[in-house]
């Protein structure tokens, strides 16, 4: 009976062992998963970035080069141009704590929330 006992409390010992290590993999992966789509979302998100401010910069020189033209003077142009982006700052500064800020702080949140959503039906279709 002593014997018994000891065979199972061992064999209790080496399941939750087993379980442990078990849950202690299923994290990690988690949690390397969890990284790994986090630095993918990170990279795709810079190159946007990156390529819309290029794509902005070239514009912007682009309309400075037009208005010279028009202007028939380069300080001209980009001047106007300038000006047009104080404008834009100034409006900026005055609406960002009514709007900007607010419509930003959704948009991430619903972001968020959207590939959570995502991500567990992924899960539960895999179940």
């Amino acid at each position: 009976m002593e014997e018994k006992k000891e065979k199972n409390f061992e064999e209790i010992i080496s399941e939750a062992k087993t379980y442990l290590d078990t849950r202690v993999e299923y994290t990690r992966l988690f949690f390397i998963k969890r990284a790994s789509k986090l630095f993918a979302d990170i990279v795709t998100s810079a190159v946007v970035v990156v390529c819309f401010v290029l794509a902005f910069l070239l514009g912007t020189i682009t309309l400075a080069l037009y208005l010279a033209s028009v202007l028939n003077s380069a300080t001209a142009g980009f001047g106007v141009v300038a000006l047009i982006y104080l404008l834009i700052a100034v409006v900026v500064f005055l609406a960002k704590d009514k709007f900007i800020e607010k419509a930003i702080v959704n948009f991430t949140i619903r972001k968020y929330f959207n590939k959570l959503e995502e991500e567990e039906e992924e899960d539960e279709q895999k179940v």
